[in-house]
């Protein structure tokens, strides 16, 4: 890729972060990049064109932050977890809770009206499910811990309510909103990482 289209995509994904896809125009675009429409055409066949590689940009950086960084490291899963719940905090202290998450901004505004934009954001939610369920599966106890159904919906309710905790936190502008939200998955994981009584399961 050159620079020159790797500069054009970072400046549209920040702007695309902060006024999403439809309120940022291609004119913004341009000034922000620092060039003219010859230049973006050259590069780019269209905003949509644009626009995919802006979630593919965001990917990137999440994937190697997230996925190769954290949770797939080889550290026990109970630091992988907590590492995970405070990357999102501090990613979201660092724009002072203003923007929210960029997969969930586009998945709000886009899904509905875009199948290519859904389905890449989808992907990253279902990446997320699939790396969270192994670690989940080591980190409670039985039976929880040998229903593939129960790691499922724990992986998927985990990733709902951090992207609803970071909606949230949007909402109000308030980074607590998040923290709350990350000290009620701990104390959920942990009820599922008790042992289970006997006379609880009859």
């Amino acid at each position: 890729m050159s620079q020159k289209r790797q500069e054009i995509i970072v400046s549209a994904a920040v702007l695309m972060h902060s006024k999403g896809y439809e309120n940022t125009k291609l004119s913004d675009v341009l000034e922000a990049a620092q060039i003219g429409k010859g230049q973006f055409y050259h590069y780019f066949s269209s905003k949509h064109e644009l626009g995919i590689a802006v979630i593919d940009c965001f990917y990137q950086n999440w994937n190697r932050r997230l996925i190769e960084g954290i949770l797939d490291s080889q550290k026990e899963p109970e630091i992988k977890f907590n590492e995970m719940l405070e990357w999102v905090v501090k990613k979201h202290e660092s724009n002072k809770a203003k923007c929210g998450c960029a997969f969930g901004n586009l998945a709000i505004e886009m899904s509905e009206h875009d199948e290519m934009f859904r389905q890449k954001i989808n992907a990253v939610f279902e990446i997320w499910v699939e790396k969270l369920k192994p670690i989940l599966a080591e980190m409670i106890k039985a039976p929880y811990c040998n229903d593939p159904m129960v790691i499922n919906k724990l992986a998927q309710g985990i990733v709902a309510m951090l992207e609803g905790g970071i909606l949230l936190m949007k909402s109000k502008q308030d980074i607590k909103v998040l923290t709350n939200m990350t000290d009620l998955i701990k104390t959920l994981v942990n009820s599922y990482a008790q042992p289970v009584a006997t006379g609880e399961l009859e």
